[in-house]
């Protein structure tokens, strides 16, 4: 059985990759799973590869849901952005981290919008 919050969060993910391509990005892969988590969106854009976080939240919440991407966050998607790239053989590729933030207003419509390279690789 699907829940509300499994619906909106495939309706965010679904808006999201919509946007990046009418950006002009190519959306290459979508939900990526590997054993210490998911990638939400894999783009190209030119010859940079894409790792976009989707943040899906309600209207009227204090903070935006891009602020959502915490260090820890971060360092998660860094280290699941390199076992992307070496599972498909892309060494020395150039990459970037957005983060797409969706928020729902209370009619259910949906306010997408792209932070390109909203933070660096992280290690650790």
């Amino acid at each position: 059985m699907v829940d509300r919050r499994q619906t909106v969060g495939r309706a965010a993910e679904d808006a999201a990759a919509a946007f990046l391509r009418r950006e002009g990005l190519t959306v290459v892969a979508r939900n990526v799973r590997f054993a210490a988590g998911e990638i939400d969106v894999v783009c190209r854009d030119a010859d940079t590869v894409v790792f976009v976080e989707v943040k899906c939240r309600r209207a009227g919440w204090d903070e935006a849901p891009a602020a959502a991407v915490s260090w820890h966050k971060q360092r998660k998607l860094t280290r699941l952005a390199h076992h992307y790239l070496k599972w498909r053989r892309l060494e020395g590729v150039r990459c970037r981290f957005d983060v797409v933030s969706v928020t729902v207003d209370a009619r259910g419509g949906l306010d997408v919008r792209h932070v390109r390279s909203a933070f660096e690789a992280v290690e650790g």
